[in-house]
């Protein structure tokens, strides 16, 4: 072929999937997911014990000395553990799990665009480890000081089952809420969403933030609220400049 027959060339057409097609992929991405997540479950159980005495480092700090926390069921611990494995396995197994995200929407992508594979699993992964890392060292070590400062009149009497519940809770939430640089980068990217589009509703984003960090949240306090949504917010800007870079780019000569 030519090169003025290639220059005449229609644009590249994707694979058209039925229904049926779309969920038998969904179906099949979600088990590699799940069996990933096992696998890494495995793997971290057998590390339970010391990684649930690094998660409770941050409540002795604040506790008074000599304080432990406890557990009132017989089950209480075995499904702390079991919890903590499970957090775990899923942090370890996050870019396996990206990478069947990726494969699951690279048919309904171009071919130019399904070349980003490698920066959205590495970068997912970065953002997602740096929320629960956020959440651990900043976030959780905050919001215990603050609320157990607001009990100081009382005993304190924390079980073992509330404590990781709350720490594992607010792991998990940052870890996602810092993952939404990398969508709306690639949103951007793929042509779904522009700069302009996300400043002209930066209110509503901001609102929408809001809700997500009170579900997030535990605790219904102000300041707990906006230790989560102020990061969040500032992410979502983080995200509309890396959009920002990507369409300048795009329009740049010779690109």
């Amino acid at each position: 072929m030519n090169v003025s027959e290639g220059s005449q060339r229609g644009p590249e057409e994707l694979p058209r999937m039925s229904l049926i097609e779309h969920l038998e992929e969904l179906r099949h991405r979600i088990l590699k997911a799940l069996l990933a997540l096992v696998i890494g479950f495995l793997v971290c159980w057998a590390f339970a014990k010391p990684i649930a005495e690094i998660l409770a480092r941050p409540i002795y700090e604040v506790l008074p000395e000599g304080e432990k926390l406890v557990f009132l069921g017989v089950t209480d611990a075995f499904v702390l553990y079991v919890k903590v494995a499970l957090l775990a396995g899923l942090f370890l197994t996050a870019p396996f799990v990206l990478y069947q995200v990726w494969r699951f929407v690279a048919p309904g992508l171009y071919q130019r665009e399904r070349r980003h594979a490698f920066p959205f699993i590495f970068f997912g992964t970065l953002f997602f480890l740096g929320g629960g890392a956020f959440a651990y060292f900043v976030a959780f070590p905050f919001a215990l000081e603050f609320l157990i400062g607001m009990g100081e009149a009382f005993e304190p009497q924390i079980t073992v089952e509330r404590y990781y519940r709350f720490l594992l809770y607010i792991m998990l939430g940052l870890g996602l809420m810092f993952e939404l640089p990398i969508v709306i980068f690639f949103l951007a990217r793929i042509g779904v969403v522009t700069p302009a589009f996300l400043m002209r509703h930066f209110r509503w984003a901001v609102l929408i933030i809001f809700v997500m960090a009170a579900v997030i949240t535990p605790t219904p306090d102000v300041v707990n609220l906006l230790l989560f949504a102020i990061p969040t917010i500032l992410l979502y800007l983080l995200g509309v400049g890396a959009a920002a870079l990507t369409q300048k780019k795009k329009g740049s000569p010779g690109s």
